[in-house]
């Protein structure tokens, strides 16, 4: 029997509650054997972390789950998922503009890759407002002010550490 795999694309940039929401509730559904967190390697996209950094996070955050694992990729996910057996990717879903994006993108996936379906999970609702941009946004305003229990509301405790020490190195 063939394994059931799904892929849970992103830049993961850096990777936050919701993401990991996503993801604890994705690795606990019994459709799928396996989920590969995978993180997009974007050229039109500038990361505030290097990848390196984007998988000690990633890697941090999935620990608690043994069926879910990490790849990099820098070219559609619809190939990706083909090129690795996956049937299902899997995307998530805060407001009504990312399901427009997301629909497009779907639709898009569906034509390049058939037999691959795309999941939309809808975002927790104590996470829905937050997104990496926006996370980054704040902190770069005013890092300092930010507590790390306020922090850790929005991002994994290893991000609450990274951030810290990347704009604590910037700020010298």
């Amino acid at each position: 029997m063939q394994k059931k795999i799904a892929v849970y694309p992103g830049s993961f940039d850096p990777i936050t509650n919701g993401h990991a929401d996503l993801i604890d509730r994705v690795s606990k559904l019994s459709i799928f054997d396996e989920l590969i967190v995978l993180i997009a390697i974007n050229p039109t996209k500038a990361p505030r972390f290097k990848l390196e950094e984007r998988i000690e996070m990633v890697n941090a955050a999935i620990q608690p789950y043994p069926n879910v694992t990490i790849d990099q990729y820098s070219g559609l996910t619809a190939h990706y998922a083909l090129e690795h057996g996956a049937c299902a990717i899997v995307r998530g879903l805060r407001e009504l503009m990312d399901f427009e994006k997301e629909f497009q993108m779907a639709l898009m996936n569906r034509q390049i890759a058939p037999q691959v379906d795309t999941l939309f999970m809808m975002a927790n609702i104590k996470y829905a407002h937050l997104s990496s941009s926006l996370i980054m946004e704040v902190v770069q305003m005013g890092w300092e002010n930010i507590g790390d229990e306020k922090l850790s509301e929005m991002v994994p405790s290893v991000v609450v550490k990274m951030l810290r020490r990347k704009f604590q190195h910037e700020g010298e």
